[in-house]
């Protein structure tokens, strides 16, 4: 039935005179408007009528003088609040209670304003910024050197290494070789450009090479088997005469036995023992 603003659409008594209230173009008395739409406060439980105020927030509903924090009872009617487990909150006391402390200047990180998370603790976004040019960080990559937070070009200027070979950074891991730091990559043998890290290596004029570069380009050749020497592992070896020998090369060349700490002949280019050489 629809009203003609005369007469309530829910009672049908004349409105004439008397206060009434709009509803999808249906007026109703107060009465009636109150017992079928008003809304219970939260607070008090009581129908919020259509003479007051009907606050609401998350569905829920409160008379204006009702619409207060639940720990210090301040109005929080246009004023900042917080809710937690269903509970409102002025800002101070949600605070005070939960709000989480700057890392870096110890104060509150009030709520609504931006907090940054990192490494597990919490920053005002104005106090997470680089400890050297004191740029806000924000999202940005950095680097964390004795608790502080670095920019990575600030930290490449104050801390980094650059590799010797290439002149670029080291942001992670290295080499280090005649006090001199590497890039894994860049540590290669000088004469066939092989990496080096985590191989054994032999050093010449300043430079690393793998084994076989270094036997084939600098290495001495055994008199006897004419395969290279080298001293890696402590390997002995025999000089004489400008010729030199593995220690287990150094045999008669009759009877093979070892002239390693022993007396011996030479016949040509031959070595002897004394027995084979006096035969």
């Amino acid at each position: 039935m629809s009203s003609n603003h005369t007469d309530c659409h829910y009672c049908l008594q004349s409105l004439r005179g008397r206060k009434y209230a709009l509803r999808e173009e249906n007026a109703y008395c107060v009465t009636c408007y109150d017992s079928l739409f008003a809304n219970p406060c939260e607070e008090c439980k009581q129908p919020i009528e259509c003479d007051s105020k009907d606050l609401a927030y998350k569905g829920r509903h409160w008379h204006e003088g009702c619409f207060k924090c639940a720990k210090c009872s301040r109005s929080l009617v246009e004023k900042p609040f917080a809710a937690k487990d269903e509970l409102l909150l002025c800002t101070e006391c949600y605070s005070d209670e939960y709000s989480s402390k700057c890392f870096h200047c110890q104060k509150t990180i009030m709520p609504g304003s931006r907090k940054m998370e990192f490494k597990g603790s919490s920053w005002h976004e104005s106090c997470f910024v680089c400890q050297y040019c004191r740029q806000p960080l924000g999202t940005k990559p950095l680097i964390t050197k004795d608790n502080e937070n670095y920019c990575v070009p600030c930290f490449e200027k104050q801390f980094a290494h650059h590799c010797y070979s290439c002149k670029k950074v080291i942001t992670s891991g290295g080499v280090t070789y005649h006090d001199q730091p590497w890039h894994k990559e860049c540590f290669v043998c000088a004469g066939c450009k092989t990496q080096l890290s985590g191989q054994r290596f032999i050093s010449k004029d300043e430079y690393p090479y793998c084994v076989d570069c270094f036997s084939k380009l600098y290495a001495k050749k055994c008199a006897a088997c004419k395969k290279p020497i080298t001293a890696l592992g402590g390997a002995k070896f025999v000089s004489f005469e400008e010729r030199q020998w593995h220690g287990e090369c150094f045999n008669c060349v009759k009877c093979s036995v070892s002239l390693v700490g022993q007396g011996f002949l030479t016949r040509q280019d031959d070595i002897l023992c004394h027995e084979c050489g006096s035969a």
